[in-house]
């Protein structure tokens, strides 16, 4: 229903005296005393809303007064009575959609349309009515809680809206129950915070739960507007549960062969909680265990891999039994003392290996063996020694690898394993020898053992010493006797145990030189006398025997060269033989860069010499055929072979005597303005050099000539020989009168041409 509400304006008249003049002022002031208009929403009536009536002092009823309504919706939603005052809504208003409405009035003459009433602002307020039920932001909630909770712990808190007034009655307060769910959670009737309801909630039990909450307005009462929401709850993990082995005993097998690392076997232990919680290590508790296998986690499947730690050997034992035992990675100290039993657990594992036929095995690996040099071929080196540990216990047969004994050195027993030498070894030529013996089964040839065996020559003296280098010795012819000359040593290719001691001699006694022994296996070279001279001698011989202190003794006669050299007073060599004189002075190096510059040299002034001869030469007369300018004459034209005959006679070309003078080209125009005239070679045949005079004259006296100089060519051979022109030019008259008989004569050579050219003239001749 309406709520009218009825405005009355009142007039207050302020009479205001001014003292200082005496005069009186009056000034009326209007006021409007206003309240706000309430309007239900959601009206269902046919008629148009009734909101208020407006009423001014200045209305008396008399028609003269008019009201005017202005601001939010007016004409669309609001109308007044301009006459009256009464505003009504013409249309159903949701305060959900807009709760205020502001609008200003005035009242004006109508006839003077002045402004008799101030325009004043005024609202028209909506009333809530409950018509929107309470809504939640999701349709499905997703939480979680770790299992094994106590009760009322935390879920998750959902939340419903109303659009309703929450200011005015009960329509938008709201209250949580559950309808789903029980007795696991429950809901705060307040706030909708979801607990947990039961103690000790296993996720291995139940992981998913659907909890359905219900938001009801006007306080829960009857009546009022309800929505739900569903929550999807899920137990999170936590490790309560010990791993599991389903099977206590556990068997496995395999071949004595493994290699070491190699996986034997699996075993599984269950646990029924999830992700990190569900990780284990296996570890194995038995010392008879841990020192053959070892056992590992697959992080994948969480199973245990069983691996070979020692190599294992079917004859010293057939079976292994040991204790596994599996714990969590993570524990959680709340369920570590818990009743349950405790978090872990072992299993036996029990691993039967099988025989596997294996290889024979040497008594040692590797062998080295010591002989001495110089043994002779067949004599024992050592022995080598295999063995089937197989059950069977199969015989052995040995033999050498050849790759590693190339010079065939060594032979090996196939059925004892003694190594021989089948040539003598030289401590000098190799210290060691490197050879594999292979062990092969004779039942079972693939299986074979190689061993490598280090053979070392031990040395026998059997080398004589030798002086340490080439020496090249020279005296002064200005020498004095006992000065040292040249200091010797020695080198031995036998390594004696104690080191080596050589003794320096004379092989007989010398009148010019004497040798001292300085005991540290050096010797020094003195002169016995002075007065040395390259006219006499110019090289002495000296004989040097150099012995060892080993057993049996050796020694060996070296010879050294003295050369004799003319020094200054300093004892620095000036001159001496050719020999000397390389050594003592230029090295081969110096000679040979010495012998380059020379050479280059003589390159330089050879080079020189070449290019002024070529300065000193004469420019030719015509360096090009561009240079010959106005006087040839261009026709641009290529001819039409032998047949066209009226571009040009190739016998007036080469011909002096059928040539015309002034005889220009048929077929074209010449490109010269005034043509040379040309005229006939002289009848009398006159040699070469009257021609070139007769022509010089004739070109002198030719006023049609160019004025500047100019090169004239002529084709003129001469006035002929007793052979006549060897050109064909002009043979087609006499060509039938040739002989070519000759040409048969000239052998296998000419004989397709004598064939060609006899045959043309039996041919003519039929």
């Amino acid at each position: 229903m309406a709520v009218f509400i009825y405005f009355i304006a009142t007039f207050l008249f302020l009479e205001i005296i001014h003292k200082d003049d005496g005069k009186i002022l009056q000034r009326a002031k209007r006021g409007w005393m206003w309240n706000q208009f309430f309007l239900l929403e959601e009206y269902t009536g046919n008629d148009n809303q009734y909101v208020g009536k407006l009423h001014s002092n200045m209305d008396r009823g008399e028609g003269n007064v008019k009201y005017i309504l202005t601001g939010d919706g007016v004409g669309s939603l609001f109308l007044i009575d301009e006459n009256s005052g009464d505003i009504h809504a013409t249309k159903r208003l949701d305060r959900e959609e807009r709760a205020i409405y502001t609008l200003h009035a005035k009242v004006v003459d109508k006839r003077t349309n002045k402004t008799l009433e101030a325009d004043t602002e005024f609202n028209i307020k909506i009333h809530d009515i409950n018509d929107n039920e309470p809504k939640f932001s999701k349709d499905i909630y997703f939480a979680s809680v770790p299992e094994m909770s106590d009760v009322g712990t935390s879920v998750i808190q959902v939340t419903a809206t109303d659009a309703d007034d929450q200011t005015y009655g009960n329509s938008a307060k709201l209250v949580y129950s559950i309808l789903q769910g029980q007795p696991y959670f429950s809901v705060d009737s307040d706030n909708g915070t979801i607990r947990t309801a039961l103690p000790n909630m296993d996720r291995e039990t139940k992981e998913n739960y659907q909890v359905v909450i219900q938001a009801k307005d006007m306080a829960g009462q009857m009546g009022g507007l309800s929505g739900t929401t569903t929550v999807s709850i899920t137990l999170s993990d936590e490790n309560d549960s010990p791993p599991r082995f389903a099977n206590h005993t556990f068997r496995l097998s395999t071949l004595e062969s493994a290699e070491v690392g190699a996986a034997i076997g699996r075993i599984k232990a269950n646990d029924a909680d999830v992700g990190r919680n569900a990780e284990m290590q296996y570890s194995i508790v038995d010392r008879d265990g841990q020192d053959i296998f070892t056992i590992i986690t697959d992080q994948n499947t969480q199973e245990g891999i069983i691996r070979v730690k020692k190599q294992l050997d079917y004859e010293r034992k057939k079976t292994f039994s040991f204790k596994v035992e599996v714990t969590n990675t993570y524990l959680d100290p709340r369920f570590m003392y818990s009743p349950n039993p405790p978090f872990k657990d072992d299993a036996m594992v029990r691993v039967t290996i099988e025989d596997v036929d294996e290889p024979p095995v040497f008594s040692r690996n590797p062998y080295i063996i010591e002989v001495h040099e110089d043994t002779a071929a067949g004599s024992f080196v050592g022995v080598v020694s295999a063995k089937d540990l197989d059950a069977d216990n199969n015989p052995v047969k040995y033999s050498i690898d050849r790759h590693t004994d190339l010079e065939r050195l060594f032979n090996i027993d196939s059925v004892n394993g003694t190594i021989t030498t089948l040539k003598a070894l030289d401590r000098e030529m190799s210290k060691w020898h490197n050879i594999s013996v292979v062990a092969t089964e004779i039942s079972n040839p693939r299986q074979t053992t190689r061993v490598p065996v280090f053979i070392r020559v031990l040395d026998v003296n059997d080398n004589a010493p030798e002086f340490a280098m080439y020496y090249e010795t020279f005296v002064c012819e200005n020498v004095k006797s006992g000065q040292l000359i040249q200091t010797i040593s020695a080198v031995d290719t036998d390594e004696p145990l104690v080191g080596h001691k050589f003794v320096f001699s004379m092989s007989f006694s010398n009148p010019n030189f004497t040798i001292i022994d300085n005991e540290d296996n050096t010797a020094r070279i003195i002169t016995r006398r002075g007065g040395f001279s390259q006219r006499e001698m110019n090289t002495y011989l000296l004989p040097v025997v150099i012995s060892d202190n080993d057993y049996p003794i050796q020694s060996s006669t070296s010879t050294l060269t003295v050369n004799v050299c003319a020094c200054d007073s300093r004892g620095n060599v000036q001159s001496c033989n050719t020999e000397a004189l390389l050594s003592a002075g230029l090295s081969t190096g110096a000679l040979v860069a010495i012998l380059l510059c020379v050479i280059i040299l003589l390159m330089i002034v050879v080079l020189f010499a070449a290019l002024r001869r070529q300065q000193r030469k004469k420019e030719p007369l015509i360096i090009s055929k561009e240079d010959v300018r106005d006087n040839v004459v261009s026709y641009n034209d290529e001819g039409g072979g032998e047949e066209d005959t009226q571009a040009f006679d190739i016998g007036t070309l080469r011909n002096p005597e059928v040539m015309d003078a002034k005889k220009l080209r048929r077929d074209i125009i010449p490109e010269m303005l005034f043509p040379f005239g040309r005229t006939s070679p002289i009848k009398d045949n006159a040699d070469v050099r009257d021609f070139i005079h007769g022509r010089l004259h004739e070109n002198d006296s030719d006023p049609t000539a160019p004025p500047y100089d100019s090169l004239a060519t002529y084709a003129y051979e001469g006035s002929g020989s007793l052979a006549e022109s060897l050109s064909s030019l002009e043979s087609g008259a006499t060509e039938g009168d040739q002989e070519y008989d000759y040409l048969s004569n000239w052998g296998p050579a000419f004989k397709k041409l004598a064939d060609m050219y006899i045959g043309k003239d039996t041919e003519r001749e039929t």
